[in-house]
C-alpha cells in the first residue's frame, strides 16, 4: 500500500516500526538569522496499542512542563500528542535524543514521586482543572522511565 507523503513529521513516521517508550528527534528547523529549534517525540506508549487516559496525561504535562525547566534551558514547549501515547518537546537550540534524554529522567522520576498539589491545576491557571489522574500519570512515567532506563532512548532497535 503507497502511503501520502504529508507536511507533518510524525504523519511520515511509520507507527508499526518504532517501539515505545522513546525519545525521538521529530525536527529541527533553522531560521532566517541561524536560530535552531528542535522538537521530539516522548513516546511513553506503543502506538495503536495503548494510549494514556487525559487525567493522565494531563497531570504529566501540568508536573513536566513546569520542571524541565529547571533541568533544560531554552525550552519551548512540553504538550501532548492528540493520540494521547506522548508529548511533542520543543526546545531552542541543536539537542539530540540522549541529552534529552537524560535530562527528562529526573523530571519524569519526580512526577512518579509526587505527592499534593498538581502545579497550576485550579480554574485560574488551567482550563480544564479537574481531569488530572495522578495515580494514572505516576504509573504511565514509571512506564516512560523503566523503559528508557533498561533499553536506552532508541526506538528503532
Amino acid at each position: 500500500m503507497e502511503l501520502k507523503t504529508y507536511k507533518v513529521d510524525s504523519f511520515n513516521l511509520d507507527h508499526t516500526k518504532v517501539v515505545a517508550p522513546f525519545v525521538r528527534l521529530a525536527a529541527k528547523k533553522q531560521g532566517e538569522k541561524g536560530d535552531i529549534v528542535t522538537k521530539f517525540d516522548i513516546r511513553i506508549c506503543q502506538p495503536n496499542k495503548e494510549f494514556m487516559p487525559t487525567g493522565a496525561i494531563h497531570t504529566i504535562e501540568h508536573i513536566v512542563a513546569e520542571y524541565i525547566r529547571d533541568e533544560i534551558d531554552g525550552v519551548i514547549d512540553f504538550s501532548p500528542m492528540g493520540c494521547r501515547t506522548g508529548f511533542y518537546f520543543t526546545v531552542w537550540g541543536d539537542r539530540d535524543e540522549e541529552f534529552i534524554a537524560k535530562h527528562l529522567l529526573p523530571v519524569f522520576k519526580k512526577v512518579i514521586d509526587w505527592e499534593g498539589e498538581i502545579p497550576a491545576a485550579n480554574e485560574i491557571q488551567c482550563g480544564n482543572f479537574r481531569d488530572m489522574d495522578l495515580e494514572g500519570a505516576k504509573k504511565y512515567a514509571k512506564q516512560w522511565v523503566d523503559g528508557i532506563e533498561s533499553k536506552g532512548w532508541k526506538c528503532y532497535k
